[in-house]
């Protein structure tokens, strides 16, 4: 028999997501916010809408946004357009005539990476660039520090030891 207090912590561990339509709707209203010339990624979409590891259902929301979703905007990781056969070859013509430049079978996401979430992208970079212009200090050299020896030197000085 199961105690309720077990059942209430696998919850926390575990979010129950909304009902589905709801959660399809939050992915459609990101896939949305992506403009021309951008692409994102199944898991990108769903880290926007709240649910970080939910890519599969983002394909699922896909599958029936109907045509007012600018589906052809979002690839597989690392900008690789993940379709196969005939719907494969329209995203990427879709892609091309948006502007898209695309790398062999992936999109050149260096270029065409939509960021959900920019100020936090430019607060890091401002980070890493305060810290990557400071230096560190110099550190003081021991007074008593031995010389490396290396051991042609060690011969050398225990056959001058000898004579």
């Amino acid at each position: 028999m199961r105690d309720s207090t077990s059942a209430t912590h696998c919850r926390t561990l575990f979010p129950v997501p909304p009902k589905k339509d709801n959660l399809f709707k939050l992915f459609l209203a990101q896939i949305r916010r992506i403009p021309r010339g951008k692409v994102a990624t199944y898991g990108d979409i769903a880290y926007a809408a709240g649910y970080p590891g939910y890519a599969r259902q983002v394909a699922w929301a896909l599958h029936g946004g109907g045509s007012s979703v600018p589906w052809q905007r979002v690839v597989g990781s690392g900008g690789k357009i993940l379709l196969t056969g005939e719907h494969g070859f329209e995203q990427r013509f879709r892609l091309e005539a948006e502007g898209v430049r695309l790398i062999g079978l992936r999109v050149d996401m260096k270029l065409h990476h939509h960021l959900f979430f920019k100020k936090r992208a430019s607060k890091l970079k401002k980070k890493a660039t305060r810290f990557s212009l400071t230096k560190k200090p110099a550190r003081p050299a021991a007074k008593n520090a031995k010389k490396k020896t290396t051991p042609k030197r060690r011969v050398a000085a225990k056959q001058s030891r000898r004579k």
